[in-house]
């Protein structure tokens, strides 16, 4: 019976030692289903630009609480659509050598939600009233023109086809997508 048994184990050894290259060979070959993880994929066309947006629309909204009373908020509105719009030609343009097209137009509808989430109405809220007008999201705050958040769709084109994005940049920093 010990012959047996030492037999049964000299067996089961040669069977797992066996099983190893196999093991290996099935973690080298394994497949992801996931396009985006192989290094043959570039970055996401739309993250890069939302970054750019982001900035733009940061840089673009200081200025204006300082040159525009409430009153003029819809000149305001104006400042800010006529300053973003040479980073939005660039922006669009941009990546036209590798093959990356963005048409990028801005989201009233995505805007007068984020508004009515983000502003408070009634006797408890901080600060004045908010506007939502193409685009942009304003609001009044001790007689001045702060600039919220500017929705925008933005539509990436590649070769791989093509992805629309809603997004509404918070000035803050917080954005809704």
């Amino acid at each position: 019976m010990t012959r047996r048994g030492q037999l049964v184990l000299v067996a089961a050894t040669v069977v797992a030692v066996a099983l190893v290259p196999i093991l290996f060979a099935s973690l080298q070959l394994g497949y992801h289903d996931d396009v985006r993880a192989t290094a043959d994929y570039d970055d996401d066309p739309s993250a890069d630009a939302l970054r750019v947006l982001e900035r733009a629309v940061a840089t673009e909204s200081t200025s204006i609480p300082s040159q525009y009373a409430w009153a003029a908020n819809d000149s305001a509105v104006t400042a800010v659509r006529t300053g973003l719009q040479p980073r939005l030609d660039r922006l669009q343009t941009s990546r036209i050598e590798d093959g990356v097209h963005y048409n990028i137009t801005y989201n009233g509808t995505a805007t007068r939600q984020w508004k009515d989430v983000n502003c408070p109405s009634g006797p408890d809220r901080q600060f004045g009233d908010c506007v939502a007008d193409r685009g942009v999201v304003a609001q009044d705050r001790v007689g001045r023109t702060h600039v919220l958040a500017v929705g925008f769709d933005v539509t990436t084109t590649t070769e791989r086809g093509e992805t629309t994005v809603t997004v509404v940049l918070a000035t803050s920093g917080q954005s809704s997508r």
